[in-house]
């Protein structure tokens, strides 16, 4: 194990809270719109099975992303996300806001970011992470960069390796058999 491997493992195992961007991370960044100008997103059920995996554990989800969208509030509820910050122009503030409504220090969180919107949180967290597809200069600030695209399980991906760094994927392992 390498040095920057067993750093970054040291940050996943630190992570209390994993703040996701939506558009790009959650979803593949498609916004769809019906003929009534109703706005559809698509997201991964294997995404979702991670961020319960990590509830599960202990370790909450928090939601940061500059749209609104009804489709966004119905996912949320169905995985029971409670942390939501939606219409956010400036994410990097809001960061304040959650680390003193869990009384938790920066390097207790990990962002989940894909574009230039996203580079001011995370100089912030103590974990910086980027999707496979994400803009250049957002994957050169992230401290991991996913192998899976986003919306493909790139979320999932994360909290796999969190759940692994804490040493909790086996009790995780666990609810399915």
């Amino acid at each position: 194990m390498n040095n920057s491997h067993q750093d970054l493992i040291k940050k996943l195992e630190q992570v209390e809270i994993f703040l996701l961007d939506v558009d790009g991370v959650l979803t593949d960044g498609n916004i769809i719109y019906n003929d009534d100008g109703i706005e559809t997103k698509a997201f991964n059920v294997k995404d979702g099975l991670g961020i319960r995996l990590l509830e599960s554990a202990g370790i909450k989800t928090v939601i940061i992303t500059g749209r609104s969208s009804k489709a966004l509030l119905h996912r949320c509820e169905d995985l029971g996300i409670s942390e939501i910050f939606d219409g956010v122009t400036r994410k990097a503030p809001v960061l304040d806001i959650i680390l003193s409504k869990f009384k938790i220090q920066p390097e207790q969180t990990a962002f989940m970011g894909d574009d230039l919107p996203d580079l001011p949180l995370m100089d912030l967290v103590g974990l910086p992470i980027a999707v496979a597809d994400a803009h250049e200069a957002v994957r050169q600030k992230a401290h991991m960069v996913t192998a899976a695209k986003g919306g493909k399980g790139a979320v999932r991906e994360v909290c796999e390796s969190i759940l692994k760094a804490k040493n909790v994927w086996e009790r995780a392992l666990g609810r399915f058999e």
